[in-house]
């Protein structure tokens, strides 16, 4: 019988037990682990990838020796920065020199923990993983020296492996540069537009500046450009520039880099930006060019990256007044002559937004030549013509500002030439008024040098610069006329004339084997003679029969080769008797070096335009070493023909063709006119004795000037304006008579050719009665 003692199966454990969770909990705590271990092993893989990559990081000799590309600088005798050429425009600034307001605004927007964290900002990673997060605007979190290690060592892709080498980078270089040294290799690397590298080089260029003097506003303007150069560019965005200027300048605020005060007063600031990144203090494009092209022949392309600095000879002072006159002579002359009408036209549309874009679009293809703007027409009726500039100052002209165009607003002008709205024009702004004007055809050049060793002191080589590179100083081969006359006089002193010879002032004529071509019958400028007068007077006068009677008798052989003491080339001057009128071809800084040897007693000096070529730490590389007067060895006339011809050339001024030159007030002066045949190129050479200045003025393609246009009405104004003010403080010097000089009356000879001796008249020519020739005198002659 069964025991009742037999126990019973125990029962099963229930669905949620712990005997049935156990695996459960086995599996996600082997999950777990597994993850951290994967983790761990993740971890120790990338710090292991990291370590092995450590060493393998460039070596920041780049940084330690840092030596960027420096740019070829041009300064000014008086060191006035004239030019800067290369592919990167620095300034290279010590960080002590730096100025705190610039320095605080840069660590404000781009890292203002740069002095707390090693090279990676991790609260900073934070906050902006935080921000990116919540939808903002998407926020980076690099700080200044990841950017340094980007900027020299890295590309700018977007991929972990460059970012994981930029932290190892910045913390390198926090390992081995102070923050000082980092923060001044960021501040001169960095590029910040319009080819600018490093904040002073960008005040430069935006401000017309030096970094020391930058306001905080300003400072602040160049803060914003490392994010975005293009975009926050204050010369192509000034809007977007201005945005973000403004942002910055409360985040120094916020950040108690400046005060309430600095605060107000730099939002509120209307800052003053260069529209003109090549412009400089001084109008010397010419002068930069020449240097730059004198000095790559020497260094090649090292010219443009090791920071070479060239101090030319000339001075500011003396280079605006040289750039001033010329341009006033040259408008003077579009005065003169007639309006050629509008520069082009538009039909502007009626929408206000829409003729805003039509009229900038329009206008950016014809800039302004310095003062004188392109406008367009809004308006226009033969009392008033309404225009806008490019800047959008809307202008009246009025009265004597239409002069020149007035014949073109009348209802009579041809559409297609009239004035009206659409059109666009040029206007110059004379104090407070405005009037019409127009860009012009004919080009000019001015040049003056030191007499004594040769130093260019000012240099233009044409109107504008920017409308034609050609340096009309050096490269234009134009025919000097009567301003070459001094050469073929001071050739006959050492024949036996002198001032006394009497010549007669009379018609001649050659034939085709005398002249090397055809006959010639050549002519005063006038068509008027005065019969036998001395070689002074015919000089004075600029009269062409005497100077063709000189070199029929010394020869014109004799003559060419003569002249190839003061430095003109020979076969560019041919031994032919239209030498005596100068038909052959010359520059005008050949001109300035032949007048320089009557200037300095008879001493050939070269000009010269660079003194010296020092590297970016002010060595010294080359230096000139010029030819002086007063060496015997740069002798290449007599001391005597060379006081001679002075006192003619100062008859010039006191009673002949440049009489204009008295309004200076100084006997000192002396000078020649020059126009050649058919007034195509005007000249004036003159000189004070230790300056000497030549003006030109012509077209490009030789054509007339214009009726009774003269060197004595086109080119002596200039100098004339020019020597004004370079002559400003200058005192007068008066010229010593050379031993072996004798006077008798009121003329000079040579001691062994006294009067009676050497050559008294060519061609039989006498000298009238004291009446005729008083009468003689009377007669106004207005020559070469």
């Amino acid at each position: 019988m069964a025991s009742s003692s037999n126990s019973a199966p125990p029962p099963s454990n229930p669905p949620g037990s712990s005997a049935q969770g156990k695996p459960a909990t086995r599996f996600f705590l082997l999950a777990g682990l597994s993850v951290v271990g994967l983790g761990l092993v993740a971890l120790l893989l990338v710090v292991f990838g990291l370590a092995m990559a450590y060493p393998n990081l460039p070596e920041l000799d780049t940084l330690t020796d840092y030596r960027p590309k420096m740019p070829l600088r041009i300064f000014s005798a008086d060191n006035v920065l004239i030019g800067e050429f290369g592919e990167e425009r620095r300034n290279l600034v010590r960080i002590k020199d730096i100025p705190d307001v610039m320095k605080k605004a840069v660590l404000a927007i781009e890292d203002d923990r740069f002095y707390e964290h090693g090279g990676v900002d991790y609260t900073g990673i934070l906050r902006a993983a935080v921000h990116n997060a919540t939808g903002g605007a998407k926020q980076g979190a690099s700080t200044i020296t990841q950017q340094v290690a980007r900027n020299f060592f890295l590309s700018s892709e977007q991929t972990l492996k460059r970012k994981a080498y930029e932290v190892l980078l910045a913390w390198k270089i926090e390992k081995n540069l102070s923050k000082d040294q980092i923060l001044e290799v960021y501040m001169n690397q960095i590029y910040l537009g319009q080819r600018a590298y490093g904040f002073s080089s960008a005040a430069q260029i935006y401000f017309g500046k030096n970094l020391k003097d930058i306001s905080v506003a300003e400072a602040a303007m160049l803060a914003g450009l490392p994010k975005a150069p293009s975009a926050y560019n204050p010369v192509v965005n000034p809007k977007r520039a201005r945005t973000r200027q403004q942002y910055i300048l409360q985040r120094m605020h916020d950040l108690g880099y400046i005060t309430d005060k600095q605060f107000e007063t730099a939002k509120a600031e209307q800052l003053k930006v260069k529209t003109d990144s090549s412009e400089f203090g001084v109008h010397a494009e010419y002068v930069a060019e020449m240097a730059r092209q004198l000095v790559y022949e020497q260094f090649k392309e090292d010219t443009y990256t090791r920071g070479l600095n060239v101090f030319t000879t000339i001075t500011k002072a003396d280079q605006d007044a040289a750039y001033l006159a010329l341009r006033k002579g040259v408008m003077d002359y579009e005065k003169r002559h007639a309006y050629r009408g509008p520069e082009a036209y538009i039909d502007i549309p009626q929408n206000k937004e829409e003729a805003d874009d039509a009229i900038e679009n329009e206008l950016a293809d014809h800039p302004d030549s310095d003062d004188i703007v392109a406008a367009m027409v809004l308006a226009a009726t033969p009392q008033l013509i309404t225009a806008v500039t490019a800047t959008g100052e809307e202008i009246k002209i009025t009265g004597p500002g239409l002069e020149m165009g007035r014949s073109w607003l009348s209802d009579k002008a041809a559409l297609n030439k009239r004035i009206r709205r659409g059109a666009v024009i040029r206007v110059m702004q004379e104090g407070k008024d405005w009037q019409v004007t127009q860009l012009p055809e004919i080009e000019s050049a001015f040049v003056a040098a030191d007499t004594h060793d040769g130093a260019i002191k000012a240099m233009v080589g044409g109107f504008d610069y920017n409308r034609s590179k050609f340096n009309h100083v050096t490269q234009a081969w134009r025919q000097p006329g009567s301003s070459f006359k001094p050469f073929i006089y001071s050739a006959s002193l050492e024949r036996g004339l002198s001032p006394a010879t009497i010549i007669n002032d009379a018609p001649i004529s050659f034939d085709a084997g005398q002249t090397g071509g055809q006959a010639w019958e050549p002519k005063n400028y006038d068509g008027k003679y005065e019969g036998p007068m001395t070689m002074r007077r015919g000089l004075t006068k600029s009269k062409n029969m005497i100077s063709i009677r000189i070199l029929h008798k010394i020869g014109a052989k004799y003559g060419q080769e003569y002249t190839t003491r003061f430095g003109f080339d020979a076969d560019k001057n041919p031994p032919y008797l239209t030498l005596a009128l100068g038909a052959g071809n010359v520059t005008p800084l050949q001109m300035a070096g032949a007048y320089s040897v009557f200037a300095n007693g008879g001493y050939k000096v070269s000009p010269y335009l660079i003194s010296k070529v020092t590297d970016a730490d002010g060595k010294i590389l080359s230096q000139a070493n010029p030819d002086k007067a007063g060496d015997e060895r740069n002798r290449v006339i007599d001391e005597r023909n060379a006081f001679m011809m002075d006192s003619m050339l100062k008859d010039v001024v006191r009673f002949g063709t440049a009489t204009k030159a008295l309004v200076l007030k100084r006997p000192d002066l002396s000078g020649k006119t020059g126009t050649t045949n058919d007034s195509i190129d005007a000249w004036f050479a003159g000189y004070q004795p230790h300056l000497v200045g030549i003006a030109w003025i012509g077209y490009d393609q030789p054509k007339n000037l214009g009726n009774r246009e003269t060197g004595g009405g086109l080119a002596l104004p200039i100098w004339i304006s020019y020597m004004q003010k370079a002559l400003k403080n200058i005192p007068i010097e008066e010229r010593a008579v050379p031993e072996g000089v004798m006077l008798v009356g009121d003329e000079y000879y040579y001691a062994e050719n006294p009067p009676g001796a050497g050559v008294h008249n060519i061609d039989g020519a006498s000298k009238g009665t004291p009446v005729e020739e008083k009468a003689k005198d009377a007669v106004k002659n207005e020559l070469f």
